[in-house]
Order: C-alpha cells, then sequence, then structure tokens
C-alpha cells in the first residue's frame, strides 16, 4: 500500500472513531437532578436511606418478577406522576418500591393504580397517586428527618414517607382504620414507622419536635399543637378550609412564626375530633341573636295537653 493511501486511510479511521464516540456520549445518560436543589451533586446528597433487608425483602415488588401489579404500576408512575410534573426522583422511586394495592379492602385491587381517591371504610379515602407525590415532593423529607403525619387512613402516605425519611410517626382517629394500617405496615417491613390510634389534632408530643408534619384531612384553621411540634426551621403541609372548599397550604417556621404559601385547591375529607368541635363552636358562634330568639317553641303543660285529648275523645275528667 502507497503512502498516500495509508494517510486516506488513517485518517478516515480517525473520522469513523470520533463519530462512534460521538454517538457514546450522546446517549450516556446525565445524573438526575433534586428539583429543591437544582444540581446533580445535591441530588446525590439526596440519596434514599439503605432499606434494611426485612423491608427490601418484603416491600419491593421489583424484586418479584412475577408480581402482576408491576405493568399497572409502572404506567401509574409514568401517567400520574412524571407526565403531570413530579421530578424528584426519591419520590418516583418510593412509588415504585410501596405495592399500593395492599392498602386497599379485598375486591377493589383493581383501583389501586389509577389517580383517584378511593374510598377505604369508616367514611374515609385513599388519597389520589399524584396528590400523595405532590405533597411529599413539595415536603421533600430527607434521610435523617422525623416526620409526623396526621391521617394515616390506610397507610400509603406513611410508606411512602418512610422510603425517604429516618422515622415517621402517624396518627389516625378511625380505630379500624389505625389498626388496619398498622397491620399492613407491619406485614411489608416499614420498621421506621410508628402508628397509634388517636386524635392528629393533638400532635404526638413524646416524639416531638419534628422536622416536618404532613396533614392529609382539612380543618378549619391549623392546630396550635402541630405548630408547637414543628422544630424552627421545619416544614408543614396541609389542606385548610370547609367541606367544599379547601386551598393546600406550605408553611415553614422562622423565628416561631409560620410563614405561608398557597399552593392550590384541592378536597380531602374534614378533620374530625377536636378540629371539628372547635369549628363548630365557630359556626354556632357566629349565628345572629336574633335568629336564635325568632324560633321559640313552647310545649303545653303536661296537664292541660291530657285534658285537651280527653275532651277531644269525648271523657270525663272526673
Amino acid at each position: 500500500m502507497s503512502n498516500r493511501l495509508k494517510a486516506v486511510f488513517l485518517v478516515v479511521t480517525i473520522v469513523i472513531g470520533a463519530g462512534g464516540l460521538g454517538r457514546a456520549l450522546a446517549q450516556t445518560p446525565s445524573k438526575p437532578t433534586d428539583p429543591a436543589k437544582g444540581d446533580a451533586k445535591s441530588a446525590s446528597k439526596a440519596a434514599p436511606p439503605a432499606a434494611s433487608k426485612s423491608t427490601a425483602s418484603k416491600a419491593n415488588p421489583a424484586a418479584n418478577p412475577d408480581d402482576p401489579y408491576a405493568g399497572p404500576r409502572e404506567r401509574m408512575i409514568k401517567k400520574s406522576l412524571i407526565d403531570r410534573g413530579i421530578k424528584n426522583p426519591r419520590v418516583i422511586e418510593a412509588f415504585r418500591t410501596v405495592p399500593r394495592h395492599k392498602y386497599f379492602p379485598p375486591g377493589s385491587f383493581r383501583l389501586a393504580y389509577e389517580d383517584e381517591s378511593a374510598p377505604i371504610g369508616q367514611g374515609q379515602t385513599i388519597t389520589a397517586p399524584f396528590e400523595v407525590a405532590y405533597m411529599t415532593e413539595i415536603l421533600d423529607p430527607q434521610p435523617t428527618e422525623k416526620i409526623y403525619e396526621v391521617g394515616t387512613g390506610s397507610g400509603f402516605q406513611a410508606s411512602i414517607l418512610s422510603q425517604l425519611a429516618k422515622e415517621v410517626y402517624s396518627v389516625e382517629i378511625k380505630e379500624p382504620l389505625g389498626k388496619r394500617a398498622a397491620q399492613v405496615i407491619k406485614e411489608l417491613g416499614y420498621n421506621n414507622i410508628k402508628t397509634r390510634v388517636g386524635d392528629g389534632y393533638e400532635g404526638w408530643p413524646d416524639a416531638a419536635p419534628f422536622d416536618a408534619i404532613i396533614v392529609t384531612c382539612s380543618p378549619s384553621k391549623i392546630p396550635q399543637p402541630l405548630i408547637d411540634q414543628l422544630k424552627e426551621g421545619g416544614r408543614m403541609i396541609i389542606p385548610i378550609g370547609t367541606r367544599h372548599e379547601q386551598e393546600l397550604i406550605y408553611l415553614v417556621k422562622k423565628d416561631g412564626k409560620m410563614l405561608a404559601k398557597p399552593l392550590r385547591g384541592t378536597l380531602f375529607v374534614p378533620m374530625t375530633g377536636r378540629a371539628l368541635e372547635e369549628a363548630e363552636r365557630a359556626r354556632g358562634g357566629s349565628k345572629p341573636k336574633a335568629k336564635a330568639k325568632a324560633r321559640p317553641r313552647i310545649a303545653p303543660p303536661e296537664k292541660d295537653e291530657a285534658k285537651a285529648k280527653k275532651s277531644a275523645s269525648g271523657e270525663d275528667e272526673s
């Protein structure tokens, strides 16, 4: 081969090699970024905590190649989360790990991977997947944090949080729901969740203060015990309003005060217990006095009423 041909062959080889390298670089995926921090470095810091062997073996459906819900779960994640703007990779992975159908009553598993709330008994519902993901992403739980949840419900939201935080404390006011959620959580091996039955309005004083608080039922105002039990610099996300008109609010505690940012309209079941009692008292106290006096109803004396009945029947009182 002449020197000229050798030179041409060498040039062609270098060009082809460079083109292949360029394609390889173009196809290499970039590291996911944390939307709260905006760079890959901070995303690596926010890696999810390592699951214990018992948790990983029991709770990760992806580890089971025969899982019939793997397909519906992935479709839900794409359609209900990613396509609707959920970006935090830790939140998305938590939804991939937690088997949502396990939190549904028997006979309603088919609803588990639809983007809608569904009844779970006791007049309560399991929150729609997007709403759970949205609130979780806004709250941004970190691996070293302790989270308090008002309204365990099915236990699904607490289980999602358990994949992202160090500890989760959750209270449910409806005893049958609280017991069932605790059983499901135990069966799935989420050992960093503590649950109990009670009024979530009161918080969990023995475990306070909390880094973040999430409320999954709607009071008419923020319960003071929750403010008191939130750390300085802590975050809270809570729906506030009436039965049919509510707004999701994000708050940060700064210098003992709650700085609020309204997020979007929403609709949760009302908070019951003490919160409901306070709301009813507030409504009762706002009634005009004139209306209270306008509808007196005086029952006739018992003796006169008996006399009237006898007269009507033709009986003699004697």
